[in-house]
């Protein structure tokens, strides 16, 4: 009875969450979600207020922020999910581990499992110390999950050998750790544009250019995080998820806010399929004409049905979920035996949705994810050039100009 309750309970605000979810990105139309977005239109000026008062208490050093005495890349956006974010943090960590730095890679752990309330309360009344970061690799081995770490996390240890990953909401805590204890030089901040506290930072800013501000309202009624003359702290723009055509109207604005910041446009590129029980790799050509079901619990499900469809598959089952959404024993049965009945060839999600998959799930139709990597259209040669360049811009002169190196 009791477990009843709980799944009715758990189905309600799912649902619920779903509907809100529809009204922010203008998905629903109807009466509800009309009354229901002016509702949360108040809620947003406020919302607005707060994150410009907050702002203005940094510049007027009322917060402050702290310097980690390190190099430290924030890769952020203006917008709650679906920039792409993942896999530029990962290229940039990747190609600053290559070039001799000791990187750790520090994370808020999204959806992370938390430590229980009750422990939190009784630390702070018994006055005892912050326990440390979570360490998800220490650059060898991956040390938690993706319930523990959060799904970002998780699949940037797994795939970055050598990259020391932390959790933890307090990202000055975990950078000082990482300097202390582990010897790092370099930081890299997962999703940290609004994070003011760490000081001496390189601010890159992305925006995805097939939906770039939503409906330019602020949260919780659009999905803007701060108003999008904020842009102006980025030292850096990258615009995602592009398509290589020209688009003047998000140049304009972005010119409109930040008049001589560089923009690197770039595009998030289909690679292989991998089994997610066995690691077998396909080639995208077997989507051709492939009958195929897709799930996803991400923030745009949209842009990689999309792409699914882009190489020719047959999507003939489709399920979608909130993002981050944790998949039930029930939820993949369910998905597996629509697949069997319907005589799918296999399933496809992406690779952040796969880290939430148990390893033992076993299924008669075979799951795979689409890997994607990111590659640069213009503003820069690749992305060793564009990491050489944002990070290293002094040693960069010297080997083009023949100047000598700055100390």
């Amino acid at each position: 009875m009791i477990q009843k309750i709980r799944n009715w309970a758990s189905d309600t605000f799912e649902e619920f969450e779903t509907f809100a979810v529809d009204v922010i990105y203008d998905r629903r139309d109807d009466l509800r979600a009309q009354l229901f977005g002016a509702f949360l239109k108040g809620l947003s000026l406020l919302f607005t207020l707060i994150v410009k008062l907050r702002n203005r208490l940094y510049q007027w050093k009322i917060l402050k922020n702290q310097p980690l005495g390190c190099l430290v890349v924030v890769v952020g956006n203006l917008t709650v999910g679906g920039t792409g974010k993942t896999p530029v943090v990962e290229i940039f960590a990747r190609n600053l581990a290559q070039r001799g730095r000791k990187v750790a890679i520090l994370s808020r752990g999204y959806k992370s499992r938390k430590e229980p309330a009750w422990r939190r309360f009784w630390r702070l009344i018994s006055h005892q110390e912050e326990p440390p970061p979570k360490i998800v690799s220490d650059g060898t081995n991956v040390l938690l999950d993706s319930e523990q770490a959060g799904d970002e996390p998780y699949m940037l240890a797994c795939n970055l050998p050598g990259v020391i990953v932390l959790c933890d909401p307090n990202r000055v805590k975990a950078g000082f750790y990482a300097v202390k204890h582990l010897g790092v030089d370099t930081l890299v901040l997962d999703d940290g544009y609004q994070y003011f506290p760490l000081k001496g930072r390189l601010n890159l800013l992305l925006i995805d250019k097939g939906n770039p501000f939503g409906n330019y309202s602020l949260l919780p009624r659009g999905i803007l995080r701060e108003p999008i003359s904020h842009m102006d702290r980025a030292s850096y723009i990258f615009l995602t998820k592009s398509d290589g055509e020209p688009d003047p109207e998000i140049v304009e604005a972005i010119r409109k806010h930040h008049p001589k910041v560089e923009i690197i446009e770039c595009a998030h590129r289909p690679q292989y399929l991998q089994n997610i029980q066995t690691g077998e790799r396909l080639e995208l050509e077997v989507l051709k004409n492939a009958r195929i079901g897709a799930f996803s619990g991400i923030a745009t499900p949209e842009n990689f049905e999309t792409g699914l469809l882009s190489f020719g598959a047959r999507l003939e089952d489709r399920q979608r979920f909130l993002d981050h959404h944790r998949f039930s024993r029930r939820e993949l049965d369910y998905i597996s035996l629509q697949a069997r009945r319907k005589g799918l060839e296999m399933v496809v999600t992406t690779e952040k949705d796969a880290v939430r998959i148990p390893k033992d799930f076993e299924t008669s139709v075979p799951f795979y994810y689409l890997r994607l990597e990111i590659e640069i259209l213009s503003g820069a040669q690749d992305f060793e050039e564009a990491v050489a360049r944002i990070c290293f811009p002094k040693e960069e002169l010297r080997i083009r100009g023949g100047h000598p190196r700055v100390p």
